[in-house]
């Protein structure tokens, strides 16, 4: 073989090949930007108050709000004490979605968010702390005539947090507090078409159960799900991929069977790197259009975990096997007559046995650096990051699989570990980034200092490794891009998400956004394993006789060749990465 096709192809066909993977990553920022709607879509819901009457029981424990079975209502509590009603026989009724419309599959997850709105009053006031427990209960239907199924059944409790930007006088009685967002309800499938919530605020004075939570005068949910549209763009764009990386992965890793040699660490983490590509790439998605299949989101977030930490990872093998050694780049690229190898005569191993069969400081630091185990202590913080991921997703969507009305965000301390989570996973990927950008200054320096010997060359093979390195520079800018934009988009996909359960649900991000990066990592993969597969050119054994690596006097007849064809325990996946000192001397 003759090293990697990033060495060997032409200049023009690597241009050629580089615009169409831009023109690919143009198009995937576009489908999402003009075809693909926003991402999720907020629907607002008042409920509808219910009158749950003791004496005169219905025929279903569920309450419409509306169409030819709708409940009793009342308009305000002041109706209901005029009329005698306790608290206790109110039922708040939402139906999701709103009169003539339907849910669909499509949707992939539904988020409800609840807001109270609180008059303020001076005989009832909203006590510090104060807790809102709450009697809900979701049913399902698909179809108007018939009867509601139970979903889910809960007595959740949720903090008040709220003020009143007014003085506290007679006067201001009558005005809202302005209450937080709070997290109520979040399911990973919406399979049928209608849904229904029956939510009750029951008042036990003795036990202090919802005393000291002000005049509740509505209740108003938000309910947020992916847009169909999206989803369909999105599973398109799974489908498609799905093929392209599994074929040039297989391409990939046939080729690098078909070399004499055994493949070398970065090789097989590039394989690693497509076949966890891959995993996020299978459209499994499909059959949650089909099926109730609840535990989705969960398994996404697993994916995408598995994928991230591959992904990270990666970077930091990819640039740590390119970190070099001075002597070793000198003996083999330059010739300082230290290495002979011509093929006409005898190995170069049986010429100089000094050199190669007595293991140098260098060559030492070679074998161990093609080991996985070397990159414990940066790669290590990467997977224990992931973990702390899984279980942070377990302790939420996990248990949402169950209970659909279970949220981290509820209790005091599960906001704050979420919040602090969400932090430090911010400050954990910036702080990954600057360590990525040290590791590549550190390439980028020692490939300088190795330039420096270059001179020494012929012109022609001068000129050689200076376009090899510019290649190799160029992939290593891109890995950084990429790097820098995968940050940004957990970072983004982090706060968005905690955002819904926090703070203004209306903040989402561009549709573009999503579909590009996810096109980039693709295109990425993809670059990676055509660029480092062996390049299919082979050179005749004439040509391949002739040459030698000696001393600067006697390299002229085969300085213009490429190195990769030389000797087989010498061999490695590119020139650069030999001239850094990287192989497998196993």
């Amino acid at each position: 073989m003759a090293g990697a096709i990033i060495e060997n192809m032409s200049t023009k066909k690597l241009v050629i090949v580089g615009v169409i993977l831009l023109l690919f990553q143009a198009f995937a920022f576009m489908v999402g930007g003009l075809i693909a709607p926003s991402p999720t879509t907020a629907v607002h819901y008042l409920a509808t108050k219910c009158v749950d009457k003791p004496n005169k029981p219905q025929q279903t424990k569920w309450f419409m709000p509306w169409g030819r079975k709708e409940c009793d209502k009342i308009r305000s509590f002041d109706e209901a004490m005029a009329k005698r009603i306790e608290a206790n026989n109110i039922v708040f009724a939402v139906h999701i979605p709103l009169p003539n419309k339907e849910m669909s599959p499509w949707f992939q997850f539904m988020l409800v968010i609840l807001q109270f709105d609180i008059a303020f009053k001076m005989y009832n006031q909203i006590e510090d702390g104060s807790l809102v427990y709450i009697d809900v209960g979701l049913a399902y239907r698909d179809d108007m005539d018939s009867e509601w199924t139970e979903m889910a059944h809960s007595f959740e409790q949720r903090k008040l947090s709220c003020n009143f930007t007014a003085t506290k006088t007679h006067e201001n009685e009558g005005r809202y507090y302005e209450c937080d967002l709070l997290p109520f309800m979040e399911v990973g499938s919406v399979a049928h078409k209608y849904y229904l919530l029956n939510i009750r605020l029951p008042v036990n004075e003795r036990k202090k159960i919802n005393v000291g939570i002000g005049e509740i005068r509505d209740i108003r949910l938000v309910g947020i799900h992916q847009n169909g549209g999206f989803t369909k763009v999105w599973f398109a764009m799974k489908t498609f991929l799905t093929p392209s990386i599994l074929i040039i992965m297989i391409w990939y890793w046939r080729r690098i069977t078909l070399m004499s040699r055994p493949p070398v660490l970065l090789e097989k983490v590039i394989l690693a790197l497509g076949i966890s590509m891959t995993f996020i790439n299978i459209p499994v998605e499909w059959f949650s259009v089909g099926f109730n299949w609840t535990w989705m989101l969960l398994f996404g977030d697993i994916r995408q975990g598995i994928f991230y930490s591959m992904l990270l990872s990666f970077w930091i093998i990819f640039c740590g096997e390119h970190l070099m050694e001075t002597q070793f780049f000198e003996t083999l690229v330059l010739g300082r007559e230290e290495l002979k190898m011509c093929n006409l005569c005898v190995p170069a191993i049986k010429i100089f046995p000094e050199f190669c069969c007595h293991p140098t400081k260098e060559s030492q630091d070679q074998t161990e650096r093609n080991r996985f185990s070397i990159y414990w202590k940066q790669v290590g913080p990467v997977v224990f990051g992931s973990f702390c991921l899984f279980i942070f997703d377990m302790c939420e969507r996990g248990v949402q699989l169950k209970n659909p009305f279970y949220s981290i965000w509820a209790s005091d301390i599960g906001t704050e570990l979420a919040m602090a989570f969400i932090i430090v996973a911010g400050i954990c990927a910036c702080l990954y980034f600057l360590f990525l950008c040290f590791m590549v200054f550190q390439v980028f320096r020692n490939i300088s200092g190795k330039r420096m010997s270059l001179p020494a060359m012929s012109k022609a093979r001068q000129l050689h490794y200076e376009g090899l390195i510019f290649r190799f520079k160029f992939l290593m800018l891109v890995t950084l891009a990429c790097a820098a934009l995968t940050v940004i988009f957990f970072i983004i996909s982090q706060v968005n998400e905690g955002h819904w359960h926090w703070g203004e649900h209306t903040v989402q991000v561009n549709s573009a956004f999503f579909t590009g990066i996810y096109g980039m990592w693709n295109l990425y993969v993809f670059a990676i394993m055509f660029l480092y597969a062996p390049s299919h050119k082979h050179y005749g054994d004439e040509q391949s006789s002739g040459q030698c690596i000696t001393g600067d006097g006697g390299a002229n007849s085969g300085e213009d060749l490429h190195l990769t064809t030389t000797i087989t325990h010498l061999d490695g996946p590119t020139v650069v990465y030999k001239m850094t000192g990287k192989e497998a001397q196993e």
